[in-house]
């Protein structure tokens, strides 16, 4: 098909994909991750569910909060704005929604806090952190090892990395990164994605063969265009994000989860808010509304089974 055809269609569907939210119910404990119900295939849709203000306040998680936090009753978080069903903007380009946006509202509200939320990059806000500038932090941040010396998470989300390919290629499933060599692999700057891609390139090198080429990109609609445009051969990125992205695209294919990951907010090292935070993800879930978050976007496959202080990262 021609790329012409793909560019074209990109340009209406950056619009929907990429500034509009669009997933819809599907059952929490039996959906793929990524799928959606009968309400997230249109295209576009938006799903419009207040499953936010009817959370409670949860006075035994809100106990554990530090006490000059509790009498301020305010947190500064740095949301990062990238793609559904994450974190995306609203028509009106101002509000934010997603999974993230969600899952961090009804935790604040469960603690009795109002959240003070700036968007800021993906890769400057992890730093942030450790400057005191923000108390927390949204972005999809994948728990690792490496993150775990600098950082603390409280864990809400199981998702991961996978790869996706424009229909024409010739790869079917990334099983092992040798199989991209001499490609050109599109992702975020500043991610897990990057990183992984980068400490494997010598699997090419050390069988003779030309290593793939890693392009990183600021913007979501950035790394899709230059896989509609032919200066990507395979996209690497969220389990979640791309399962959302290809529904939205003409021409282009989810290839395979990699890897799974935890994913938590973001805290400084030795913070004293992560007990408080995983009670009241915990009180969540036992009260019925993270089950309800995660039909709301369709995403029920990446549920946790209780909510985590900077776990092990997952092998």
């Amino acid at each position: 098909m021609p790329r012409i055809r793909h560019t074209a269609a990109f340009a209406l569907i950056t619009v929907a994909a990429f500034a509009l939210t669009a997933c819809g119910a599907g059952d929490p404990a039996a959906a793929p991750a990524g799928a959606a119900g009968p309400a997230a295939s249109a295209k576009g849709n938006i799903p419009t569910q207040d499953v936010v203000s009817p959370v409670k306040k949860n006075e035994a998680a809100a106990a554990l909060l530090p006490a000059d936090v509790r009498a301020s009753g305010t947190l500064t978080i740095a949301s990062s704005i990238g793609a559904p069903p994450g974190a995306t903007y609203l028509p009106d380009g101002k509000t934010v929604a997603g999974t993230d946006i969600d899952i961090a509202d009804a935790a604040a509200r469960a603690l009795g806090l109002e959240l003070k939320r700036e968007t800021a990059a993906f890769e400057a806000i992890l730093p942030a952190l450790d400057s005191g500038k923000y108390d927390l932090g949204t972005g999809n941040f994948g728990v690792t090892d490496e993150r775990r010396k600098t950082i603390d998470f409280v864990t809400y989300l199981n998702d991961g990395q996978g790869f996706a390919v424009r229909d024409d290629s010739r790869l079917t499933k990334v099983t092992d990164l040798s199989q991209l060599c001499g490609l050109t692999v599109g992702t975020a700057a500043g991610t897990t994605f990057e990183v992984t891609l980068e400490e494997n390139k010598h699997l090419c090198t050390e069988t003779g063969r030309k290593p793939y080429d890693v392009k990183t990109y600021s913007e979501p609609g950035a790394i899709w265009a230059s896989l509609q445009q032919g200066r990507s051969d395979v996209v690497m990125s969220t389990i979640n994000g791309l399962r959302y992205a290809v529904r939205q695209q003409e021409g282009v294919r989810f290839l395979n989860e990699f890897k799974r990951l935890d994913v938590g907010f973001a805290f400084r090292k030795g913070t004293p808010l992560a007990p408080a935070f995983r009670a009241a993800v915990n009180g969540l879930k036992a009260d019925g509304t993270y089950d309800r978050i995660l039909q709301k976007w369709g995403i029920g496959a990446s549920a946790i089974e209780t909510s985590r202080i900077s776990p092990p990262e997952i092998k």
